[in-house]
Parts: structure tokens; sequence; C-alpha cells
């Protein structure tokens, strides 16, 4: 297939480069590292997959100055506040283009869906450690498993082809018929880890875990509660296996962090402010959630106000 990643981030770049491997033709849509990309391509370094250099088959700073539109777009960027989305789309999607949103959270569809009724929506989760480190350059450090579904729901033979080139690269590529509940099941991590990473003050996540053990699993529990409530009941050792593999894992520095302390946007209200939503919706009890999203909201604020100067 001819696949566009837009966004050369840690998450574009990754599996961007995974489809490269396999004989795809990759484009990438490079914005503040597109003269070094342009230069150099992109190097991956991973213990597990080897280290090697991804030269993308295009580099544009836009999908405008692609000659033709990609059989698949890949838009790898996070759901902060003030990212278009859409706009960052429209140039680079045809009547036949499937779009592949991976990002994390909960609820990240429907403005795509919306925007682009007749095109094919695949979301994606991707469960992986890994850190852009410098322009061009990313950082493997653990995992790497993607799960693809068509949103609502359901498996096309798009999801299907996607999901064997990550298999033949190496990873695991998992096609699911209901993304929706995948979503939830990331969020039981995510919603523990990505901000007691940024309040605890930069802990990585073996710090947090290994001292608050108790407060995370209550936080998971929540979010398995408020999945249930909306019809995705998760499995009931979700938990117990989220804080296993934590413990297993390498010490890890959560997205959230790397993106407070460079000062960017963080995915607070993807993450944690829709589950809590739903939560409210469907009348769950959810004290830790409101109460750790509460403190995100107000670190926010006083991080936007500069009251205390740049984090750190």
């Amino acid at each position: 297939m001819n696949i566009l990643v837009i966004g050369t981030g840690a998450i574009g770049s990754f599996y961007g480069a995974l489809l490269a491997k396999t004989g795809h033709c990759v484009s990438v849509v490079a914005r503040s590292d597109y003269e070094t990309v342009k230069a150099k391509g992109i190097r991956i370094r991973s213990a597990t997959l080897g280290d090697y250099t991804f030269r993308p088959a295009a580099v544009v700073r836009s999908a405008a100055e692609l000659e033709t539109k990609p059989d698949c777009t890949l838009l790898c960027i996070k759901v902060v506040e003030g990212a278009d989305r859409v706009g960052l789309l429209r140039d680079a999607v045809a009547p036949d283009t499937g779009i592949v949103l991976i990002s994390n959270g909960i609820d990240i569809e429907p403005e795509v869906v919306a925007a682009f009724p007749d095109n094919e929506v695949i979301s994606g989760l991707a469960f992986i450690g890994v850190t852009r480190t410098a322009p061009g350059e990313i950082w493997h450090q653990a995992y790497g498993r993607l799960m693809l579904g068509n949103y609502p729901g359901g498996v096309s033979e798009r999801v299907k082809t996607l999901a064997a080139a990550f298999e033949e690269a190496g990873i695991d590529g998992i096609a699911t018929e209901n993304i929706t509940t995948a979503r939830w099941q990331k969020c039981v991590w995510n919603a523990a880890f990505n901000p007691l990473s940024v309040l605890s003050g930069g802990l990585d996540t073996l710090d947090i875990l290994s001292t608050q053990e108790g407060f995370v699993r209550a936080i998971m529990q929540e979010i398995r509660a408020v999945a249930a409530a909306n019809g995705h009941p998760l499995p009931e050792d979700i938990v117990e296996k989220n804080v296993a593999s934590t413990y297993k894992m390498p010490p890890y520095k959560t997205s959230m962090l790397v993106d407070f302390e460079a000062g960017q946007p963080m995915e607070t209200e993807v993450i944690l402010g829709n589950a809590v939503r739903a939560g409210r919706r469907t009348r769950v009890a959810i004290p830790h959630l409101e109460s750790v999203y509460a403190l995100m909201k107000l670190l926010e604020l006083r991080t936007s106000k500069s009251l205390w100067g740049n984090p750190p």
C-alpha cells in the first residue's frame, strides 16, 4: 500500500518504519523536525528489533505537497487542545483513503468520523514504551503491540492487512472486533500512571507503583467500573495483570510526563476527562479519578498562568 504517516514523533516514526520494512511505500508529514528527517531519515534504536534508519519514500511539510493521495493515512498525533486533526487530514484523504488514528484516549474518533463520513476509519492503540529523544531519533524501550479495529466496530480487509504487516515486522499486530472496549482496557493503565507521573513531580512507573500500589489499583478499578457501566466490561483480572506487567517492565517515563517537562499540552481530557464524564453520566462512584482529574486541571491552570515559572 501507499501509506502516509502524519506525525514523526515516537509513535508515527516507529510504526511507519515497521510498515516500510515490510515493503509498503511509506511517506511522512514532518513538521518541527522536517529538515532533519529530510536529510538523514529517522534513526530507530530498539533492544528487540535492532538499530536501523528509516528513510521515508517522501518527506513533506504538508499532505498538500504529495502528488497522489495515499491508500491509507496514519494520523499519529496526540489528541490535545489545539490539535487540528481534521485540518491535518483534509489534504491527505481521497474518497477511498483509509484513516487510521493511533492515539491514546476515550472517544477520540467521533470528530474525525463526522468530518469524513464516507471514509473507512480505523482506530489504533499502541501498547509500547517508545520515546522521541531528539529530532529524527527514536528510542524503543519495550513492547510494541498494536491493536487495530474499525470504528465503531468490525475488522475490514485493510485492518487485516495492516495487522499482518506489523506481525511480519516483528511485533504483535492484533485485529479486534471491538476497538472501543480495547480503548477502555488501555485506559486502565493510562489513567493511573500518566497523571501520577506528572503530579508526583517526575517519578517513573516503578517508583509510583512500588510506593503507591493501593492508590494505583483504586484508579484502575474505577476505570474498570466506568467501562462496564458504559457497555464495555473488562476482564476481572485486568488490574492484577496491569500491576504485574508494570513491575516487570523497565522503569518508564510516561508520555504525559515527557510532554509536561517539554511545556507541551497534555492528554488530560482524552485520558482522564472523558473517563470522568462517562462515569458521571452513568452515576459510577469515581472519587480517585475525580480527585486526580481535578489536580491535573489545577496544575494546567498554574502552568498556563506561569505562577511558578516554567515546569521543570
